[in-house]
């Protein structure tokens, strides 16, 4: 199977996710101030990274779970970005999936142009590269936040997110190979 097929296998398992937790929750989630969006991420990556460390896990989420749960908060926040912060649910599952699709769109379009320039050196890597990787992403968003939203010479907090989306579909096709 090609990278393509792959991360296009995995983007639909994450959106059928997303789907189903909008029709039990809504988009409860338009309330979500960017810090609490990076903040949930946060606790997804830390969660990875412990259970890395430790070996061994009490809750039954596994570690592909909450990838999966990082490519739909960084989705999330690209929406957001985008629509803005709303106290109440204004979108419709059908409008939220059809975002879901466009944002999932441009990150495939980088990782693409990404993978023509680096040669997928992303299959080499392990997964606790792709925990910290997300990690100093984060941490970047934030004192993007902190500034703001503005930098000097760096990309933006989208980009930071669309980085944050391919790593997560990196770990998670590396993870069906059974590489991880």
């Amino acid at each position: 199977m090609n990278t393509t097929n792959q991360y296009d296998q995995v983007v639909n398992n994450c959106r059928e996710i997303f789907i189903k937790k909008a029709h039990d929750y809504g988009t409860s989630w338009r309330v979500l101030r960017m810090i609490s969006i990076v903040d949930q991420i946060f606790i997804k990556a830390l969660r990875i990274r412990t259970i890395q460390e430790l070996k061994q896990q009490r809750v039954a989420d596994d570690i592909a779970g909450e990838f999966k749960g990082i490519v739909n908060y960084a989705v999330i926040a690209l929406i957001q970005i985008d629509k803005g912060i709303f106290i109440v649910e204004d979108l419709s599952v059908e409008e939220a999936t059809r975002l879901y699709d466009e944002k999932t769109e441009l990150a495939k379009k980088l990782m693409e142009d990404k993978n023509h320039d680096y040669g997928e050196a992303w299959r080499d890597m392990s997964q606790e590269s792709f925990v910290d990787l997300i990690l100093v992403k984060l941490l970047r968003i934030k004192q993007i936040i902190a500034n703001d939203g503005k930098t000097l010479i760096s990309e933006g907090i989208d980009a930071n997110f669309a980085d944050i989306i391919n790593y997560s579909i990196f770990a998670l096709i590396l993870i069906a190979e059974g590489k991880h």
